[in-house]
């Protein structure tokens, strides 16, 4: 459905995207996770054509998509990072309004205003001003408008930036309901937990380049380990520092060390042994399944968030 090929564009010295190159298949949920600054926007951009690339090309259903193409408007729908909203007007005029630049029919629009209201959970608030919703509302409503035309593909720029827990399952549960209904969704993201829960195939991108691509399992089979082990930070472990560091390579957070065992020390038993020579509490040990954060710090040497 949409193919990238080679695709590079630099803002004076700083490469914003680096050679990119992906296919999206027709249906799919598809997440582009990465650390702020990566390139994620950037090719959102140039998907909506919106950006000149340097180099490289993008098809939708084998259509070239150029830059300041106005009809890929009528195929795409984008939901923005930044709110995008008229605050004074009601949630009705703002569909009404940005609804008008589809070219729908009057019944048409109307119709579908009052299925995306609904789909978003926002009727009975449709005659409220928008500068009196919550940002999770917020949120919902600029997903509202950008379905309004009924999309092909619907491009989702960190739609859950700023919103409370509630909002966010209500915009994920909203978002699986149209890919249900066929919508092929695209969805940027720097929350590991996001990526996991909701896309079935995805891509890292970090510095502007795709540094992996696949389903999770594919991106988690890049370990050696499918799980991590975790030691809590306390007095007791903190001084037991140095004993650590002779069976492992240890990455240190706020609350907890991360321990990646020596080849000498693979197995489970063997750790829990010297743990227990070294006078490390059980109560503090950590084993939890491996995950895309684990991948990211494989693949850049550092977290996502760092």
């Amino acid at each position: 459905m949409l193919k990238i090929t080679n695709l590079s564009k630099s803002f004076n010295e700083i490469i914003a995207l680096d050679n990119v190159s992906l296919e999206i298949n027709s249906g799919e949920f598809f997440g582009l996770l990465g650390p702020n600054g990566a390139g994620k926007t950037t090719l959102m951009n140039h998907i909506i054509g919106f950006l000149k690339s340097d180099s490289g090309e993008i098809l939708l259903n084998n259509n070239a998509i150029k830059y300041g193409d106005k009809n890929i408007r009528y195929k795409i729908g984008y939901v923005p990072q930044e709110i995008a909203l008229y605050q004074e007007l009601s949630a009705y005029k703002n569909l009404k309004i940005f609804g008008s630049l589809f070219n729908l029919s009057k019944k048409e629009l109307n119709k579908n205003i009052d299925k995306t209201l609904e789909l978003v959970q926002l009727t009975d608030r449709k005659s409220s001003a928008v500068k009196e919703f919550s940002g999770g509302m917020k949120r919902r409503l600029n997903l509202a408008i950008s379905i309004l035309h009924n999309p092909e593909i619907l491009l989702c720029d960190e739609p859950t930036v700023g919103v409370d827990p509630q909002s966010r399952n209500a915009i994920f549960e909203m978002l699986q309901e149209l890919n249900q209904q066929g919508i092929t969704i695209i969805y940027t993201t720097h929350y590991m937990e996001e990526a996991e829960r909701l896309c079935n195939r995805l891509a890292i991108i970090d510095g502007g380049q795709i540094i992996a691509s696949g389903s999770l399992m594919d991106l988690l089979n890049k370990l050696d380990s499918k799980e991590t082990l975790k030691i809590h930070k306390t007095p007791e472990s903190i001084e037991l520092y140095e004993k650590l560091t002779k069976i492992s390579t240890i990455n240190e957070f706020d609350f907890k060390y991360e321990l990646i065992p020596n080849k000498d020390f693979q197995k489970y038993s063997q750790l829990y042994k010297y743990f227990e020579e070294i006078g490390l509490p059980s109560d503090l040990i950590e084993i939890s399944r491996a995950s895309l954060e684990d991948v990211f710090l494989h693949l850049t040497g550092r977290r996502i968030r760092d």
